[in-house]
């Protein structure tokens, strides 16, 4: 039998109606096999990170309760984001949706497709603040307090959106 674990998945989109693909993520996300939906953060919009003048981004976070194994949920999350037709074409470019593994339980992962936490997520507005709305009390697997991360990176930027849910 498998272990349980918690699983955090940043989401992002900034094409073709922004936050309903974030929302239609959600779903597919709940419809992985081995893993369960617990927690899904507030939206929130943000500047986009790469190149100029793309549209500004729609970001959440989720979390999952999963027993597939890190390099099985990133697939999950793959398939996920190619069921929204993302194209991988320039870097931090416009997408239709990006599917993040933030983190994987305790578990500190560098493989060649795979590094978990997130190597972005200490310096992320757009992450740590979603996040921090479903997880407060979190500690990242080195022990840093999702707290402190979040002293250390203002929101400048960051605006959270009036959510239906």
């Amino acid at each position: 039998m498998s272990r349980t674990v918690i699983a955090y998945v940043g989401l992002g989109s900034n094409l073709d109606e922004p936050e309903e693909q974030v929302e239609r993520a959600f779903a597919g996300l709940d419809g992985i096999d081995g893993a369960r939906l617990v927690a899904v953060s507030p939206l929130y919009r943000s500047a986009p990170m790469g190149p100029a003048g793309q549209p500004d981004y729609i970001n959440a976070v989720a979390a999952l309760e999963t027993t597939l194994e890190p390099e099985a949920l990133l697939d999950a999350l793959q398939a996920i984001e190619q069921h929204h037709q993302r194209v991988r074409t320039i870097r931090w470019g416009p997408r239709t949706l990006d599917l993040d593994l933030l983190l994987y339980d305790d578990a500190t992962i560098a493989t060649e497709h795979l590094s978990v936490p997130h190597p972005g997520l200490p310096e992320r507005a757009f992450v740590l603040y979603p996040l921090a709305d479903i997880a407060p009390g979190l500690h990242l697997p080195d022990g840093t307090p999702l707290m402190q991360l979040l002293r250390r990176c203002p929101p400048e930027g960051l605006e959270r959106l009036d959510s239906a849910r």
